[in-house]
């Protein structure tokens, strides 16, 4: 019989002891969690299907569990060193794009952990099994490369992905813990005149503008100079009326109360061209999303008031898609649904608070969110119940077509904006035009979705605005995409048709998931605004107002700021140099001087680890040399967020940005 040594006995003992010490663990799947919630891609991601809605299979394997994404995809999670293991098998969805390349990456406390080496479709699905022990946070990063330009269906997937975790925790995301700095000081009580410089209205069509004046309440407004036709209320800043003779009109805006008194001039433009300053106002999309009704409607117009975004020039309320109905009226145009009981109420209570409305349709059978559009099937444009169910198939354009009608409702409503979202079609896109321009009324027009880029000349010519990208997500990188990667459009924008990298992702939004406050750092929001305004992009708030919080209420309402985007030059800033991770951003303004943004994106996507946000980056010491950029001689310098004089400067402006953030400047000759 075997013997145990004297030495046996403590050792198993040991052992015993070692195992009731050790944590617990769980298995958990990736695609249980609410993955939206961790994804920072454009689109977002798919649980136990691929991008495209179907069953993943990589090589011909199908997987029953796993994550499809599309695009550059972005996943973070917070471990907090409760983790164990990841394992995934990962490859190109066998639907994807075959002109595709993709890799995939995770990534634990910026160590390279995986790296699968370029994949294209047809490739067997490579293993992963990381060890995450100790990991604070875990990365996982998909990349793509395309071979040609077609950028559809670029799919890719985490078959089986799955954590090892310990006890009971669960992974978290990413905490947006970033100090929120309020940089500009509040307005005073003395009137300042904040609206626009130029404005532009069609002979013989109804004008609506409204003078934007901070300072204590009651302020009288006047103006001197005004064209024949129009008239103000001294009461409310609102002129309204109509004039038919074309020609320019310089008018002197004036606003007065008990601490003072306030000028500026007011260009008015009769003419063919709309829109000569950027549209500025709030859209209910990622608000509310489907969610919308005419009560929140009039809630957020009311808000804008009550929480001063109007007295900065904040000026449209438009609704989004779900506000269709039937067809009907008296030009059997699209009606409003249920949701929406005193449509032409609704309006002209906007109206009378200053504010404009703008709506939301499309020239298919049938919109993203499955309500009736500007086309049918139906020779009266009928949309039947039906449809909704099976609203993918009717994504295309009827045989029947009513952009005429639609175009002639709208302008009876008081439509102020129309939002024109399909896969864009130069055709289409010219029958709502002319249809609007015919319509009696000037209804700012833009196109959406993701503007085919060889045709920009002709959307400078039809539109007053279109879409330059995706639908923006509150990501950094979807941020980056949207926005810090567009200076080509820059040539076809200018007054009346402008460059629209999508909404402000600002405060609580609804992108991608349920409503919750922005992912974005407060820094990025610094550099959101800032990059927007320098672009000349319309700036549409995407959050419920009421919901503003004190930090994103300033973040809005920086006059300095806002006055670079409202410039009447109307000419958008170009990206004139990249250096030691820092863009910078220059635009032209009408009275000499340029304003010029210097971003920290600290060389965002040139490695696997700039993807991610790891909770220690750096601020960077920066000097910006003048002459590199065209700039030479002597400027007066002031930072627009502070609303501050920095001094005099000749030849280096040497500045500190923070991680993914700006300092914002203004330039003047001496």
């Amino acid at each position: 019989m075997y013997k145990y040594s004297r030495f046996a006995f403590p050792f198993l003992i040991i052992l015993l002891i070692l195992g009731a010490c050790a944590p617990k663990t769980h298995t958990i799947w990736l695609d249980d969690l609410k993955i939206q919630t961790f994804s920072e891609g454009i689109p977002s991601v798919a649980a136990k299907k691929n991008q495209g809605g179907d069953s993943i299979r990589i090589a011909g394997k199908r997987f029953d569990r796993g994550i499809g994404v599309q695009s550059v995809s972005v996943l973070s999670f917070l471990l907090n060193g409760k983790a164990e293991q990841f394992t995934a098998e990962v490859g190109a969805d066998d639907k994807g794009n075959s002109a595709m390349q993709v890799q995939f990456f995770v990534l634990g406390d910026q160590k390279l952990l995986f790296e699968s080496g370029a994949m294209k479709v047809g490739d067997a699905p490579k293993k992963v099994e990381v060890n995450l022990s100790g990991i604070q946070r875990l990365g996982l990063l998909v990349t793509v490369s395309l071979e040609d330009e077609g950028y559809g269906r670029t799919y890719s997937d985490w078959a089986e992905a799955q954590l090892v975790m310990q006890e009971d925790f669960l992974p978290l995301t990413i905490p947006n813990d970033g100090e929120k700095q309020i940089l500009t000081p509040l307005p005073g009580n003395a009137p300042k005149i904040n609206s626009a410089k130029i404005f532009g209205v069609t002979p013989g069509n109804p004008c609506l503008y409204t003078i934007a004046a901070t300072g204590e309440r009651p302020i009288a407004f006047s103006a001197e100079n005004l064209p024949k036709g129009l008239s103000l209320d001294a009461k409310s800043g609102i002129i309204t009326g109509s004039v038919s003779k074309r020609g320019s009109y310089l008018a002197t805006l004036r606003a007065k109360n008990g601490f003072g008194e306030a000028a500026k001039p007011l260009k008015i433009v009769i003419g063919d061209t709309i829109a000569l300053t950027p549209p500025i106002g709030w859209n209910g999309w990622n608000s509310w999303a489907r969610n919308i009704d005419g009560g929140k409607v009039l809630a957020s117009a009311n808000a804008m008031v009550k929480m001063g975004l109007s007295n900065h020039g904040w000026t449209y309320i438009n609704i989004d898609d779900t506000w269709e109905g039937q067809r009907g009226g008296r030009f059997n145009g699209l009606q409003p649904n249920e949701k929406f009981p005193e449509f032409k109420k609704m309006i002209d209570d906007i109206h009378a608070m200053g504010l404009k409305l703008g709506l939301y349709s499309t020239p298919w059978i049938s919109t993203y969110a499955g309500y009736a559009g500007a086309s049918s099937d139906f020779e009266k444009g009928e949309y039947p119940d039906s449809i909704k169910p099976n609203k993918r198939a009717y994504r295309r354009v009827g045989k029947y077509r009513f952009e005429k009608e639609d175009a002639l409702q709208m302008a009876e409503w008081g439509v102020d904006y129309l939002k024109y979202d399909w896969r864009i079609d130069l055709n289409s896109a010219e029958r709502m035009s002319d249809a609007l321009k015919k319509s009696g009324r000037d209804i700012l027009y833009s196109l959406s979705n993701s503007a085919p880029f060889e045709l920009a000349k002709d959307w400078a010519r039809v539109a007053n605005a279109w879409r330059t990208g995706p639908d923006i997500r509150d990501s950094w990188l979807s941020l980056y995409t949207s926005a810090f990667t567009i200076d080509k459009w820059a040539p076809y924008g200018g007054p009346g048709h402008w460059n629209d990298p999508d909404m402000l992702i600002l405060g609580n939004v609804t992108t991608g998931t349920e409503l919750h406050p922005t992912r974005l750092t407060p820094d990025e929001q610094y550099s959101h605004v800032s990059l927007f305004s320098l672009l000349a992009a319309p700036l549409l708030i995407g959050c419920p107002i009421e919901q503003l919080d004190p930090f994103t209420l300033n973040l809005l309402t920086n006059d300095e700021v806002i006055a670079v985007n409202q410039d009447p030059l109307g000419k958008p800033g170009r990206l004139v140099a990249e250096e030691d991770g820092v863009q910078i951003w220059l635009k032209s303004l009408e009275d000499g001087s340029v304003a010029v943004g210097l971003f920290n994106t600290a060389g965002f996507a040139k490695t696997p680890q700039s993807y991610f946000r790891w909770g220690n980056e750096p601020s960077k010491q920066f000097s910006l040399d003048l002459a590199k950029i065209g700039l030479q001689g002597k400027f007066q310098v002031r930072d627009l967020w502070r609303q501050k004089d920095l001094g005099e400067f000749e030849g280096l402006f040497k500045t500190e940005i923070r991680h993914h953030g700006v300092v914002m400047i203004s330039m003047h000759k001496i």
